[in-house]
C-alpha cells in the first residue's frame, strides 16, 4: 500500500472556541471536545508537526465582554486570555486519551498547568511528535487570537497556517444569510485585505503576507477534513500570493 507524505512537515492550527460547543451553545463538551482531539492526533500520526492556538469565544469575548459589564477592554481581554486558557488544557487531556502527548504553553506566566512560551522548547516539543498547545494569546490586551496565530507561525516557521471554522472557506456574502453566496478556492492576501472579507483580522493577514505563510480556511466541523487539508486536498479556500 502506498503511503501518502503530506507536502507540509509543520503546520499552525487555529481553532475558534465556539468549536468545542454546538452552535449557539457555551462552555466545553465532550464530543466536540474528543473529536476535535481525535482529528489533531489522526493528523499528527502522519508525521506533521502541528501547533495550535485557541480561541475563547465559547466562554467569552474581549470586546464585548467589555461593554456588557462596563469593564476596562484591557481588563476583558485578559479574562478573554484565561479562557484561552481553559480550552487548552481541556484539548491536552483530551489528546493525551487519543494516545497524543501534548504540551500547554502560555503567554501569561501559569507555571503550576503549563510551561511558559518558549520559542526554542516549542520547538523541540514539536520535533518529538508532541502538540504544542499555544494558550493565552501572545499575553497582550487588544491583541486577537488571530493575530497570535499568525504570530506564532511566523515564529514557529509552519509552512501553513490552518484557520478551522464553522463555515467551508471564505464567500462573498455570509452564507448563512444568503444562500446564493459564492465561495472562493483562492484569495490573495491583498484581495482579503482590501475587501475586508471576513478571514482573518487584517493585521493576521499582513503578518502572513509579510511572512509568505499560506492560509486555509476549512470547515472543522466536517469529519476528517483536517488531515485532508494537510495531505494537499484542495479544500476550502487558500489566501495567498496572487497566482
Amino acid at each position: 500500500m502506498t503511503v501518502v507524505q503530506p507536502p507540509y512537515r509543520r503546520v499552525l492550527l487555529k481553532i475558534s472556541g465556539e468549536a468545542f460547543c454546538p452552535p449557539g451553545g457555551f462552555g466545553l463538551q465532550r464530543e466536540p471536545l474528543d473529536r476535535i482531539a481525535g482529528e489533531i492526533a489522526e493528523t499528527a500520526a502522519l508525521g506533521v508537526q502541528i501547533a495550535v492556538v485557541c480561541g475563547g469565544g465559547n466562554y467569552l469575548r474581549g470586546a464585548n465582554f467589555a461593554d456588557e459589564l462596563g469593564l476596562d477592554r484591557a481588563t476583558a481581554d485578559y479574562m478573554g486570555m484565561l479562557a484561552t486558557v481553559l480550552n487548552s488544557l481541556a484539548l491536552q487531556e483530551a489528546l493525551e486519551r487519543h494516545g497524543r502527548e501534548a504540551r500547554v504553553q502560555s503567554a501569561l506566566p501559569i507555571s503550576r498547568i503549563g510551561e511558559p512560551f518558549d520559542r526554542r522548547r516549542s520547538l523541540r516539543h514539536l520535533a518529538k511528535g508532541r502538540v504544542v498547545l499555544l494558550a493565552a494569546g501572545t499575553g497582550n490586551p487588544h491583541v486577537t487570537t488571530d493575530s497570535c496565530a499568525a504570530l506564532r507561525a511566523a515564529e514557529l516557521r509552519a509552512e501553513l497556517l490552518l484557520k478551522a471554522t464553522k463555515v467551508d472557506g471564505v464567500y462573498d456574502a455570509d452564507p448563512a444569510r444568503n444562500p446564493h453566496a459564492q465561495m472562493y478556492a483562492h484569495v490573495t492576501y491583498d484581495e482579503v485585505i482590501d475587501r475586508r472579507l471576513r478571514v482573518m483580522d487584517i493585521s493576521a493577514t499582513e503578518l502572513c503576507q509579510q511572512y509568505a505563510i499560506p492560509v486555509v480556511v476549512f470547515n472543522l466541523f466536517r469529519p476528517g477534513v483536517l488531515k485532508r487539508v494537510v495531505l494537499g486536498e484542495p479544500l476550502g479556500t487558500r489566501v495567498g500570493p496572487a497566482k
